[in-house]
């Protein structure tokens, strides 16, 4: 017979883990746990009758990356003061260590490693929004690279950083809610003109957007360049985004998908618009995919004083035609009440619609359904609302197949875009 040795509630969701490490001679294990309000590690007796603490403090670690009893020592990603960015931590199994940076400092952006699981060799690969990615194999034991040539300084040296650099921001909302973001300015950008802006948005809990990553501030559904030609690009992440900062802040969205989430970032977009007389007010844009196409119809429907046009690809336009293993952990079921999924739907606010309006969607879609395009088109219709569609025949979810997808996907896309939301400064 089975017998349960160790337990755990959340009044949320508790992600799931694929296993658990074990250590002391299979009598202890390691165990994720946010239940103190960061997400930690604990060392559990196999009996579950003892467990200690063993990363003190309020961070959040992200992932392990190698537990070497040998030594005591536990490393980790974690970044406890700047949620945009990834470093690698360690500190003592036994739970009487401090936190300790392995990372060196003058490298900031995200960086990952793959160690030996003796701990003797590791491959170390960073980048961030001026630095394309690059690796080096390392001596692990010693934190150095096996060769000077191969060595990421040797290889950043190389580098030629982007004139026109993504700026990172921080903006906090009347609800008192503090984001990160990026912004991408337009080149040749007058502060005394005005341009428009485009949010690039995903909101839910499985995507982050906002990170410090090579790639940030670049469009790819976008025809050309967009800094060239006159727009600022932004990103910022919600509460309820996948970043270390906190349980409460991950979690928040319970129940909340399409309502807090939505009221974040249109606070946030708010706040941006009353403190930079550079941005036009008038010239508003939101798009996203999948989740982020959920988005940004809420954004276009449920804000419409905001939002001036959206292009959304792929939506979840129903939350209750969606599947389980993702809409009940993070929603809670719909029984007895129905209540939060349809609060939380775009296709309740469909008929607020004021915007121009893109949609796009695959009618191959075997993630997001195709039911969820024709359910918000009928409600569109009924109200009266004016919009314009794309259906790519028996495409999936990435709408990525047959000759010339992706391509004719980014000319209609940068189209409609330029038509209700011209580029350029004014």
């Amino acid at each position: 017979a089975a017998t349960e040795i160790y337990q755990e509630t959340d009044k949320a969701w508790i992600d799931a883990v694929d296993g658990w490490t074990w250590i002391n001679a299979g009598k202890e294990f390691i165990y994720e746990s946010e239940k103190d309000g960061w997400r930690h590690l604990y060392r559990v007796s196999k009996d579950g009758k003892k467990e200690t603490l063993i990363t003190k403090g309020d961070y959040d670690i992200i992932s392990i990356s190698l537990i070497d009893e040998k030594n005591n020592m536990v490393y980790f990603i974690a970044s406890p003061t700047n949620a945009t960015q990834k470093y690698l931590y360690k500190t003592k199994l036994d739970g009487k260590g401090k936190l300790e940076l392995v990372t060196p400092s003058v490298l900031p952006g995200t960086h990952s490693y793959s160690i030996s699981p003796n701990g003797l060799f590791a491959r170390h690969s960073y980048n961030s929004s001026v630095v394309s990615p690059v690796t080096e194999w390392m001596n692990f034991k010693d934190l150095v690279p096996l060769t000077m040539d191969g060595s990421i300084t040797s290889q950043l040296a190389k580098q030629t950083p982007p004139k026109n650099k993504v700026e990172f921001f921080k903006v906090t909302t009347e609800d008192g809610i503090t984001m990160d973001g990026w912004m991408k300015k337009p080149d040749n950008f007058d502060v005394t003109k005005k341009y428009p802006v485009v949010f690039y948005v995903y909101g839910e809990p499985a995507s982050q957007t906002a990170a410090d990553v090579w790639g940030a501030g670049a469009n790819r559904l976008y025809t050309g360049d967009m800094a060239k030609d006159g727009y600022i690009y932004i990103s910022m992440d919600n509460r309820g985004a996948p970043v270390p900062k906190g349980r409460e802040w991950r979690k928040s969205i319970y129940k909340n998908i399409g309502q807090i989430n939505i009221r974040d970032q249109a606070m946030a977009t708010k706040k941006l618009l009353q403190t930079y007389a550079f941005m036009d007010k008038d010239r508003v844009a939101v798009h996203g995919w999948s989740g982020g196409g959920s988005s940004t119809l809420n954004l276009l429907f449920q804000y419409p004083e905001i939002y001036k046009t959206g292009i959304a690809v792929a939506a979840v336009a129903n939350q209750l035609t969606y599947d389980n293993i993702y809409q009940e952990r993070y929603m809670g079921t719909p029984f007895p009440s129905k209540e939060a999924y349809v609060k939380g739907s775009p296709i309740t606010y469909a008929k607020n619609l004021k915007g121009n309006l893109l949609y796009i969607h695959g009618t191959g879609d075997d993630n997001v359904h195709y039911q969820n395009a024709e359910m918000l088109f009928n409600e569109l219709i009924k109200n009266g609302k004016v919009f314009q569609m794309m259906s790519y025949p028996n495409r999936t979810h990435g709408i990525s197949e047959g000759a010339g997808t992706s391509q004719h996907l980014a000319l209609t896309f940068t189209k409609f875009l330029k038509e209700n939301c011209p580029p350029g400064g004014k």
